[in-house]
């Protein structure tokens, strides 16, 4: 039979039937209800982040649903990780600092899903996203942080 699908950002465990999610459900012809109850059982453990989804249907048996949860973008990962709420408004001065162990486990978490052929590229995208929140690494610029990646000062842990 011929799978649809219908993609979206939801809060883990706040799934609701609100817009932009329960009119494109129910559009569909789904049991809106029993997908947000899946939806919400599955992202429970990323409660308070963005975390993508998609809900794949069977046209012909829209009883047939199965819900695949990704892995939250690296700025979510980056705001759990500190107990942040948003990033810096502003670039003036450094909101938190993160140690490059956490960016490395961010980085091997979201490889699959990354532009990054390799896991030191993949780093340097995750400092990026540390440029974009205002956030310091190791008490550096993100940036003086990628140069010293891109140079092998971190290649011992970049494994």
């Amino acid at each position: 039979m011929p799978e649809q699908s219908i993609k979206a950002l939801v809060e883990g465990g706040k799934a609701s039937p609100a817009p932009p999610l329960g009119p494109a459900l129910g559009g569909a012809g789904l049991n809106i209800g029993k997908v947000v109850s899946e939806l919400n059982a599955k992202t429970k453990e990323f409660a308070g982040m963005k975390v993508p989804v998609e809900i794949l249907y069977d046209t012909a048996d829209k009883t047939k649903i199965r819900v695949v949860v990704g892995v939250p973008p690296v700025s979510e990962l980056l705001k759990k990780e500190l107990g942040l709420q948003k990033g810096a408004g502003k670039h003036d001065a450094p909101i938190g600092d993160v140690k490059m162990p956490v960016i490395v486990k961010i980085a091997k978490a979201k490889l699959p899903s990354m532009q990054s052929l390799t896991l030191k590229n993949g780093v340097k995208e995750v400092l990026g996203t540390c440029i974009t929140l205002g956030l310091t690494v190791e008490g550096k610029p993100p940036r003086v942080i990628q140069a010293e990646v891109s140079q092998g000062k971190w290649d011992q842990l970049i494994k």
